[in-house]
Formats: C-alpha cells, sequence, structure tokens
C-alpha cells in the first residue's frame, strides 16, 4: 500500500499545481466569476476522464480470465513503466517553463473569449493526472486488492491528504521544502518505481516461457533481506529489488538504468543548450544599438 500513497501524493501534487496556476491566473482578470465556472467545469471533466478509465480497465478485468488476463496485467505493467519514465523526462524538460506556458494558453484562450478552451484546457491537464494515476495504480497492484478494498481506499484517500498538506508547504516558498527539492526527490522515487514495475513484468515473462531466464539465479541473498519479508517487499516494490534474480532480469533492469541515465544527461545538456540561447537573444535585445 505505500506504493498507492506515493503514486497518489504524486500525481496529486502535480494537478493540484496545475490548478493553483490556472486559478491564480483567473482570478486577476475582470470576468474571474464566469471564468471560474468552466475552470471547475474543466477540472471536473478531467476526474471524469480518468474516474472513466479506471471503470473500463477494471471493467477488461473482469471480462478476463487465465492467461488473457495475465497478458493485460503484463501490458499494463509495461505501459505504466514507460509512462512514469516518459513523465520524469517530459517534467525535466518542461518543469521551468510550466507556469508559463500554462498562463500563456489561457491568456490566448481569453482574449479569443474561447472559455471552452479554456475549460479544455484544465480538462486535459487534470485528466491526464488522472489518467496516469490510474494506469499507474493498476500497474503496481490494484487488481490485486479485491480483497483488501478498504485498505487501498485508506491508501488512496490518504496520499490525497498528504498531497495537500504538500503543496500548502511548497506554496509558502519553504526554503527547505521547495518545487526543486520535490521533483528531484518524486523524479528518483518515481524512476525506482518504475524500473520496479519493468522487474515484475520480465518476472511474468520469464515465468510464462517469453523470456529465457539464462542462468536462475545468479545469486540468492535472501539472509541478508528477503524480498517476501515485510521490509523486503516493500523495497522490492519501490525498487524492484530480488533476493535470486535471474540473469535476463539483470540485464534488462541494468540496460534500462543505462537508458535512463543517457537520457537524462541528454535533457540537461538541451536545457542548458536553450537556455543559453535564451540569454544571449535577450543579451542582445536589451544590448544599446550603435
Amino acid at each position: 500500500m505505500d506504493s498507492v500513497v506515493f503514486i497518489v501524493w504524486r500525481e496529486s501534487i502535480e494537478a493540484m499545481l496545475v490548478i493553483g496556476i490556472l486559478y491564480t491566473w483567473l482570478k486577476n482578470q475582470p470576468d474571474t466569476g464566469y471564468g471560474m465556472r468552466f475552470l471547475w467545469g474543466g477540472v471536473l471533466a478531467g476526474i471524469a476522464l480518468a474516474v472513466g478509465l479506471a471503470f473500463v480497465m477494471l471493467k477488461v478485468q473482469s471480462e478476463l480470465a487465465g492467461t488473457a488476463l495475465e497478458y493485460f496485467q503484463i501490458a499494463i505493467m509495461l505501459i505504466a513503466a514507460a509512462l512514469i519514465t516518459q513523465m520524469v523526462l517530459w517534467m525535466r524538460r518542461h518543469g521551468r517553463t510550466l507556469k508559463r506556458d500554462l498562463e500563456v494558453g489561457m491568456q490566448r484562450a481569453h482574449e479569443q473569449a474561447n472559455w471552452w478552451g479554456m475549460a479544455t484546457l484544465a480538462a486535459i491537464a487534470v485528466g491526464r493526472e488522472g489518467a496516469e494515476t490510474v494506469i499507474f495504480l493498476y500497474g503496481t497492484g490494484l487488481a490485486q486488492h479485491g480483497g483488501a478494498q478498504l485498505q487501498f481506499i485508506a491508501a488512496a484517500v490518504g496520499g490525497f491528504a498528504l498531497a495537500f498538506f504538500s503543496f500548502w508547504l511548497l506554496s509558502q516558498g519553504s526554503r527547505f521544502f521547495s518545487w526543486k527539492v520535490f521533483f528531484r526527490f518524486s523524479e528518483i522515487l518515481l524512476l525506482l518505481l518504475a524500473s520496479a514495475l519493468l522487474v515484475d513484468a520480465v518476472d511474468r515473462m520469464i515465468g510464462l516461457g517469453w523470456l529465457p531466464a539464462l542462468i536462475d539465479p545468479v545469486w540468492n541473498s535472501s539472509f541478508l533481506l528477503d524480498d517476501s519479508s515485510r521490509l523486503g517487499g516493500l523495497i522490492a516494490a519501490f525498487t524492484g529489488y530480488r533476493a535470486h534474480p535471474a540473469l535476463m532480469l539483470l540485464l534488462i533492469y541494468a540496460a534500462y538504468w543505462l537508458l535512463i541515465s543517457l537520457l537524462l544527461r541528454r535533457s540537461t545538456r538541451l536545457y542548458s543548450r536553450t537556455t543559453g540561447k535564451q540569454k544571449a537573444t535577450l543579451k542582445s535585445e536589451t544590448s544599446p544599438h550603435e
């Protein structure tokens, strides 16, 4: 359930950030009251989109059984791992300009008196976060919590409450709990979670005979930390740790982190290059002409 709390916490904060930016911008406009209706209508539409996706996924699951259900769950795990990775890379590239981009979109819709466009902007922003949450939760084991639904709901509510409190702290501009620290900390946990989902999917594919184990196991570290124990299970859920892994699993795990390292470096270089060009442009525009 710890992964449920984390996922709901992380995604809820991001959704609150988007809503907060749109709300603050709209409050400074002359027709605030009218625009707020479309803003909250867009938020509700985004939530409805996420709820609808959850219903569809659970409906599909209820119609599947045996091997077909196994295939479906493996696919969702891989999709969730890919989405988490893509989200981290996207935030690394666009997080610094998110506020400006949203405000530009709102300003364009406002100038054109396109209130439905503004509602759509809010719906897409909230719906994306909600849809990602649904897929992430399913990928980390939503389907296996049928006998512990109250515990699952309590974890989700706890994650949302923690997100609300964290968002309030972040909004205060604390030096020790800033947006930069939050995104750096959460992106590390998200990538670890993505790698854990990848490991679960690969484990199942090896079990089905889709992938060769090569050597199984490579080692047995259960005497140090058993992944079936409470602590070991928690670490396994967040990092993909296995006490007796197959060689194929280790190779794919290592390849994932090598790829992530290369993509993060590339993202950092691209941002530095773009920032340098923007500073050079600004300097040339503000310098006196001869």
